[in-house]
């Protein structure tokens, strides 16, 4: 969902969205009764709902559903980390029938919490809960909301390759996080794929998918190091760079200005065009979550009392993944190109192209 809507827009794309016969959408979606009894509540990270980005877009989803149930949202954004568990128990206290937290930063404390009020429901974004020891659990009243971007990321890494004028791309991570190389993994598996549709032999720098190991900077916050690998991928002729690390895609942009011509970045998690609006124009596509679409209907799911423990696992099925629109670029790109892209899609939810990555949630 674009976050330049207004929210009373917002719902009606949504449902509008949801009636159209989106497949992850609950049957009764489009015939869900007004019920104010049910409080949806999220809880933010340090960045708040006003990030622009993972805060922002899931508070959003979990407004939009309240405003189709006839209620309210609440919504905690602490501070400081320490304030992190204080803030659930806020909302624990509140009422709330659902509680959704984003971000692995949370999971501790929404584990805790989930212990202490079992009576209460929650779903933690784009992370799962483990135990002091770091072994995965899963406890009965814990969803975790998860995205298999590869699949999304392959879309992307097809559209690079088939863009790239000097036959090299590249990318980069900030750790080497599962959450970061599934990304990567789903790139490297588009440009292979478009390297054998096309008897091509465009070359990824950056990310070595059979030995799991490649480009990172070693932080999400190194912007000198982030601005010195995407030099080296540019030194390398790269001219379609995706960096998978968060704020560091303004180091990488930073660079590509330096350089000038046609070299293209691709953002991740959100639709980068509208995020990192000064650097738009170089933005070929993002390879997004669709955390808006994700909030609403694990809020919808729960009000209707079908809340489980079982992952909400975003596909390009479910529209849980995608990839932006081509913005600026759109009159560069081949419609031809394009239109190898949306059939690549339609094969990857046909399960007639599997995407592989050992990062990749189970569904």
């Amino acid at each position: 969902m674009k976050r330049t809507l207004p929210f009373a827009a917002l719902v009606a794309v949504i449902a509008t969205t949801f009636l159209a016969g989106c497949a992850s959408a609950p049957e009764a979606d489009a015939l869900v009764e007004e019920d104010d009894s049910f409080l949806p509540c999220a809880v933010a990270d340090l960045t708040g709902f006003n990030d622009g980005d993972f805060n922002q877009l899931t508070f959003e989803g979990v407004q939009a559903a309240a405003a189709q149930l006839g209620t309210d949202a609440n919504g905690a954004e602490p501070v400081s980390a320490d304030q992190y568990e204080g803030s659930i128990n806020s909302l624990v206290d509140e009422g709330c029938g659902l509680i959704v937290t984003v971000g692995f930063a949370l999971a501790s404390a929404t584990r805790d919490v989930a212990e202490q009020a079992p009576d209460v429901d929650f779903a933690l974004i784009d992370s799962t809960v483990s135990d002091d020891d770091g072994n995965p659990i899963e406890p009965d009243n814990v969803k975790p909301v998860l995205f298999d971007t590869a699949q999304a990321a392959a879309l992307a890494g097809y559209l690079a390759a088939g863009v790239s004028q000097t036959g090299v791309v590249g990318v980069y991570g900030g750790m080497p996080f599962p959450s970061v190389t599934v990304f990567l993994d789903g790139f490297a598996d588009g440009v292979a794929h478009y390297n054998e549709v096309h008897g091509a032999s465009v070359t990824l720098l950056g990310w070595d998918k059979e030995a799991q190991n490649g480009l990172f900077v070693g932080s999400f916050d190194d912007q000198i190091a982030a601005r010195t690998i995407t030099d080296a991928l540019l030194d390398q002729q790269a001219d379609v760079i995706m960096p998978v690390a968060g704020t560091l895609v303004q180091a990488s942009g930073a660079a590509v200005r330096d350089r000038g011509g046609d070299v293209a970045l691709i953002g991740v998690n959100s639709d980068a065009y509208v995020a990192a609006a000064d650097l738009k124009d170089l933005f070929l596509t993002s390879v997004m979550k669709n955390l808006t679409t994700a909030a609403y209907e694990v809020t919808i799911e729960a009000a209707e009392g079908g809340y489980s423990n079982e992952p909400y696992v975003g596909t390009l099925e479910n529209e849980g993944v995608a990839i932006a629109p081509l913005h600026d670029w759109e009159s560069k790109v081949d419609p031809a190109l394009w239109a190898e892209v949306e059939q690549l899609q339609s094969d990857i939810i046909a399960g007639d192209f599997v995407v592989e990555s050992i990062s990749s949630p189970k569904q």
